[in-house]
């Protein structure tokens, strides 16, 4: 397929190209009818072609909930295209071990024969190794320190790609250090640590800040605290939930001047409310409920996000007062990056096609995932005509 005439955000930066996709891959990045091409020409020349997103967390969405019921990583992946992701990390919080070993069976058993849907590339572990005094929604009595917890088995290829702790328990230096070095990718986060401790985190291997602002303590110009640490780190990279609600909008502008755009992350932190309005559910068994203020537990506590990550782009896009090229790179090669994907999060040829095509305000048109069409709003793909194969066109 040959996705002619659009404006792609390759070598990061706006180019007009022809894109030629073959066998799930980017074969090519041509001059506008340059040469030849093979199998269905589509034309999208009116239309921006950027990598699919990648959320690295999200608890759940569409009133399934990851923790509780993992299988239902599924069911979520296949809608998760309609946002324009074509990548994800399902996301566990804290609970009982036995739910962290049902995920990773879950992703080690693959998906279900009839498929079609994003990616997940393994889990976003949130806790048990996070400070009781700052829980948050997770329920305390699951908390633990490293020692209570069998992290033996956690890394990439038994499913584990990220990790989210609190750096100042006793052990987690050590267990961030080992954690590294299996691969997996370990963020500071519900962590009531002093800078300096989570300036000890970063310098024991972790690179990432969880939902930064929120569940670490308030920023003090005496006493910056974690988040200090995470916005003065140069390599360090924030996850930041921007909704309007977990972050005043100036706050993502501090953040983004302080980050630039190669060091912030957008993330959904979605839970199950996610596409289906205000009403009750849960989030690892906690009861939450959702109106104009987002997800609160009985204590008002915010309860991770109904956000999708297209409506976070374009939030972005306006808290920041950034360039649309950078707040999509924000939820494609920044994500991508922190994880050490290089297959997604770019358009490169040999990469993944994983494609979400946008409209000039930055609304999901269509989403390819490893080239195939799994959401299409407008019927474009019906649009395609045979290649002609006389000649260069």
């Amino acid at each position: 397929m040959t996705l002619r005439g659009g404006r792609l955000l390759a070598w990061h930066r706006w180019v007009r190209r022809d894109l030629v996709i073959a066998d799930g891959r980017i074969a090519s990045i041509d001059e506008p009818g340059g040469q030849r091409a093979d199998g269905v020409v589509v034309d999208v020349s009116d239309l921006w072609l950027v990598p699919g997103f990648v959320d690295i967390q999200i608890n759940g969405a569409f009133g399934h909930d990851f923790t509780q019921n993992p299988e239902t990583i599924w069911d979520v992946g296949r809608r998760l295209p309609e946002h324009g992701v074509t990548a994800f990390l399902p996301t566990v919080i804290s609970s009982p071990q036995v739910n962290v070993v049902e995920a990773q069976h879950v992703i080690d058993q693959g998906p279900p024969t009839d498929y079609l849907g994003a990616t997940p590339i393994g889990l976003h572990l949130e806790g048990p190794m996070l400070s009781p005094e700052q829980a948050g929604t997770h329920d305390a009595s699951h908390l633990r320190e490293p020692a209570e917890v069998a992290t033996g088995s956690w890394s990439p290829e038994t499913g584990v790609r990220m990790v989210t702790l609190a750096p100042e328990l006793p052990g987690a230096l050590e267990l961030i250090a080992q954690l590294v070095d299996r691969g997996v990718t370990v963020s500071v986060g519900h962590s009531n640590a002093t800078y300096d401790e989570a300036l000890f985190g970063f310098r024991w291997g972790a690179t990432a800040g969880t939902h930064l602002f929120n569940a670490m303590p308030r920023f003090h110009h005496r006493d910056p605290g974690p988040i200090g640490a995470i916005l003065s780190e140069p390599d360090v990279a924030a996850g930041v939930i921007v909704d309007g609600i977990h972050c005043h909008p100036s706050a993502v502008r501090v953040a983004w001047q302080a980050k630039g755009p190669d060091r912030f992350v957008l993330v959904t932190d979605a839970m199950a409310a996610m596409g289906m309005g205000q009403g009750d559910f849960t989030i690892g068994g906690v009861d939450v409920s959702v109106n104009d203020m987002g997800p609160r537990n009985v204590d008002g506590a915010l309860a991770g996000s109904s956000l999708v990550m297209d409506e976070a782009v374009r939030n972005l896009r306006v808290f920041a007062d950034c360039s649309p090229r950078q707040a999509v790179l924000a939820a494609t090669a920044n994500p991508a990056r922190v994880i050490g994907d290089n297959q997604r999060g770019l358009i490169e040829v040999d990469r993944r096609a994983d494609i979400a095509m946008l409209d000039g305000d930055l609304n999901v048109v269509a989403t390819l995932v490893g080239g195939a069409v799994l959401y299409d709003r407008y019927g474009i793909a019906k649009l395609a005509s045979p290649a002609d194969s006389g000649g260069d066109r």
